[in-house]
């Protein structure tokens, strides 16, 4: 809890009229693109089913991890291109580069390619923080250019003893994701310079994309937006198939059993929405604290909030 005299703001005014500019120049690009400004709810019946995030719940209802599930219904009632800015909350997540209530800039662009999409989160980011040259590279392509192995084909036992052996680990058997991310966050981060674009993720990390076929393995056609090393967007080829949709949470709920925590419950009207029909689409969700710590130089979180989690 706050101590009662820890009044004063994290961010400074600098900070504060920053967060104002921000705002101004993603409407104006939004505007002259002629995608929607929307507005959806913060407390919602159902949740997000995926493992690696934990919701906060508020009485019977959950706050939002992200506007993805309300903004699809929107897209399937036929809206057309929308974004929204808003408050989003994920439990455990505190520390130099995250706090548990956060900003988010989501939005989807129907008929967009994930190619088209990212071009577009490129634009964004350049008018934000200025004319940069951006990278884009597989996933695969990461692993082997920064850690010589390739993530898809390295088998479970390779892959752990090679993570051990460059990692300060000390924990128990992790699955074969978790490896991953581990040699991406330690070691192939710090390295990104500049804008870089991750596409091609393995299947296990396709959330809510599609997945496809590509040089031999299957591949879940999402996105990461890196600035010098900071992710900055997690963007989909949106997943259409209400069937595979709901598999995809049933097993999130059967993982989330096996490691003794309760089930979520499924949000049955993002599915009734896709049964409708969720036009082809890409949506992208992009940090907008994170992207106004990389406008105004700022080394944490905090110092672009006006109060962070320990003053609240």
């Amino acid at each position: 809890m706050a101590a009662a005299d820890d009044w004063q703001p994290s961010a400074t005014p600098g900070a504060l009229a920053g967060r104002t500019e921000l705002l101004e120049q993603l409407r104006a690009f939004f505007a002259q693109r002629g995608v929607l400004e929307v507005d959806t709810p913060l407390l919602c019946s159902g949740t997000i089913t995926d493992p690696a995030i934990t919701p906060m719940a508020s009485g019977d209802r959950w706050l939002q991890t992200s506007p993805e599930y309300a903004m699809k219904r929107l897209l399937a009632a036929g809206s057309g291109p929308i974004y929204q800015v808003c408050k989003a909350f994920r439990a455990g997540e505190a520390g130099g580069r995250h706090n548990p209530e956060f900003t988010l800039l989501e939005w989807y662009r129907p008929g967009f390619s994930l190619a088209e999409l990212i071009e577009e989160v490129a634009d964004l980011a350049r008018a934000v923080l200025g004319n940069t040259l951006h990278r884009v590279v597989t996933y695969r392509e990461l692993f082997r250019q920064y850690l010589g192995i390739d993530p898809f084909l390295v088998d479970a036992e390779e892959l752990e003893a090679f993570a051990r052996a460059r990692l300060d680990y000390s924990g128990g058997a992790e699955t074969r994701d978790t490896w991953l991310d581990l040699l991406l966050t330690h070691l192939v981060e710090p390295q990104l310079e500049g804008l870089v674009f991750v596409h091609d993720y393995p299947a296990s990390q396709a959330a809510l994309a599609r997945l496809r076929e590509e040089d031999g393995v299957t591949v879940a056609e999402r996105f990461e937006l890196y600035v010098d090393g900071l992710e900055l967007a997690n963007g989909y080829f949106e997943l259409t198939d209400p069937a595979e949709q709901r598999a995809r949470f049933e097993a999130d709920n059967r993982t989330l059993a096996s490691r003794g925590e309760p089930a979520r419950p499924i949000d049955e009207q993002l599915l009734a929405a896709m049964e409708a029909g969720l036009p082809s689409c890409a949506g992208v969700a992009l940090g907008l604290d994170r992207l106004l710590m990389k406008k105004l130089g700022a080394e944490r979180v905090r110092d672009v909030l006006s109060f962070d989690w320990s003053r609240c």
